[in-house]
């Protein structure tokens, strides 16, 4: 089997919740080798769900090797340091301030190792807000994704984490290209710094520019109606079962599928055969298509709709969503076992084409490869016996945490 790309390269993850986390996780997916280290209480994200891990930590600290150091504590900075050194990559997403605190800013890992390719994630980039604190929904807040969405009228955030998540992304993106730098020879590859704010400013680029664009053309910052609704027929349809299905409209020819599947007829049809058309008849348009759609069963409809060639896919909840056969195909999840409890955990897509991906180590205990790693790094055996009585550095214990899971038969 093909070695995978960074392979025999090892990563320092300090981080913490999702946005350095998921970076690792990708890169531990492309082969690299993760060490995840974590202070003495562990990432918050190990004891969210009735004491234990989360959703969050299950999916993407799988794989990685945990150590526990404590780097207010000098000796444990030591030890940190001596992990530096063999590294080839550091990700992390600290505060600023806790990064200069902890020694871990650019310039104290650069005089470690020239060598390592430092990547920050941090609320803002370099500018006024430097060493202001930001999360995911305040990158949602300040780039305009908020204000379209709302419960009830109060701006709310989405639900899902996806600014931290293409931060991460981002991440790995700047870290390959530092590496790539390396490989051709450049020693002085650039340092990576990714802003959750300045993600949330390219993601929404696409908006940003289209209010732009209005303005010129106008004379005012004309939107679309938000979401799918900028477009009649394209959306989610409830069938006369109570299901609920989301249909792909944005082109002339989707229509035709759509009215030749289920039988719209010949006037209607025509009447709204263009774009322009349809946006001109909105209301016309969406009750029309709830109208068909709630006619007919789900199963009916879907038959009529991929025999048309038309594209659609069923609402799903969270839990039914990897039951799905298109979900089951082999590469696509891997089998993760946490406490004796079975998990289905989705691949990064990348590796679909590898549908023998080997097995993975299951989300690590806090500080189970401690000791493994720090003697790797050169600390020698009564070194870590002091580390470990001063309380610089923890080992993995047992029942560090006890879920509780649902009996079902009482």
């Amino acid at each position: 089997m093909q070695q995978p790309p960074l392979a025999g390269k090892r990563v320092i993850e300090l981080g913490t919740m999702l946005a350095a986390p998921f970076a690792a996780h990708i890169l531990s997916q492309l082969g690299a080798e993760v060490i995840k280290v974590e202070p003495p209480a562990g990432d918050p994200t190990r004891s969210l769900v009735r004491g234990g891990p989360s959703g969050t930590f299950i999916a993407y600290s799988h794989g990685k090797k945990s150590v526990c150091i404590n780097l207010v504590d000098e000796g444990g900075r030591a030890a940190f340091r001596k992990l530096l050194v063999g590294a080839d990559a550091l990700v992390h997403n600290l505060a600023p301030k806790a990064a200069r605190k902890l020694g871990v800013t650019r310039e104290d890992c650069a005089a470690i190792n020239p060598n390592l390719v430092y990547c920050h994630i941090r609320g803002y980039a370099a500018g006024p807000q430097e060493d202001d604190l930001a999360s995911n929904p305040v990158a949602e807040a300040s780039t305009g994704v908020m204000e379209g969405n709302r419960v009830d009228g109060r701006p709310s955030r989405l639900g899902p984490s996806y600014h931290d998540q293409f931060a991460g992304a981002y991440a790995v993106i700047g870290i390959l290209a530092s590496m790539l730098q390396q490989d051709q020879g450049d020693a002085g590859a650039d340092p990576v710094e990714i802003g959750l704010y300045e993600t949330g400013l390219h993601v929404a680029s696409r908006d940003l520019v289209g209010v732009q664009l209005k303005t010129h053309l106008f004379g005012q910052p004309e939107r679309e109606p938000h979401g799918e609704f900028s477009m009649p027929g394209y959306g989610a349809y409830q069938t006369a079962d109570q299901r609920w299905i989301y249909l792909l409209m944005l082109n002339d020819s989707h229509w035709q599928k759509f009215c030749q599947a289920l039988r719209v007829a010949a006037p209607d049809a025509e009447a709204f055969a263009t774009l322009r058309q349809r946006k001109k008849a909105r209301e016309q348009v969406e009750t029309l298509v709830k109208s068909v759609v709630g006619a007919l069963g789900f199963e009916e409809a879907t038959a009529r709709l991929k025999a048309a060639g038309m594209g659609f896919t069923e609402v799903l909840p969270l839990e039914r969503v990897l039951e799905a056969p298109q979900a089951q195909q082999p590469g696509t999840l891997r089998h993760v076992d946490v406490r004796g409890l079975a998990f289905q955990i989705p691949e990064f897509p990348h590796l679909r084409a590898n549908a023998g991906a080997g097995a993975t180590m299951s989300a690590p205990e806090l500080g189970q490869h401690t000791a493994e790693v720090l003697r790797s790094a050169g600390v020698t055996a009564s070194e870590y016996d002091g580390l470990v009585e001063s309380g610089a550095v923890r080992i993995a214990t047992t029942n560090q945490f006890a879920w509780a899971p649902v009996n079902r038969d009482t």
